[in-house]
């Protein structure tokens, strides 16, 4: 039985995993130095760590310094209420307030 000739028209299916452009990915690399770097000068404290951490709800990408014994977060820049009014404005559909502009994220 030859089953060649079904679907001569159709393109056989290719997976391609997405690639980050090379300049994307030195640039990644050359944060996590950095971010490793600072953390092993104990800059932010003996028990603290620096971390780059993406707000899942937000989408967007928080800086916190926390505690890595007991996981606390000190601080974060933008804080978690920025976060939230953020989201909140967007999910009301209001606009910023005039002078004021969203990031994009």
């Amino acid at each position: 039985m030859d089953i060649t000739a079904i679907n001569r028209n159709v393109e056989p299916l290719v997976a391609t995993a997405p690639v980050a452009p090379v300049e994307h990915a030195a640039e990644t690399r050359d944060i996590v130095q950095a971010v490793k770097a600072l953390n092993a000068t104990e800059m932010f404290g003996q028990d603290n760590e620096l971390v780059f951490q993406m707000d899942r709800q937000a989408r967007r990408m928080v800086i916190q310094v926390i505690d890595s014994k007991t996981k606390e977060v000190l601080t974060q820049v933008p804080p978690a209420y920025v976060l939230r009014l953020s989201e909140d404005l967007k999910n009301s559909g209001e606009s910023f307030p005039r002078g004021v502009q969203e990031t994009p994220g």
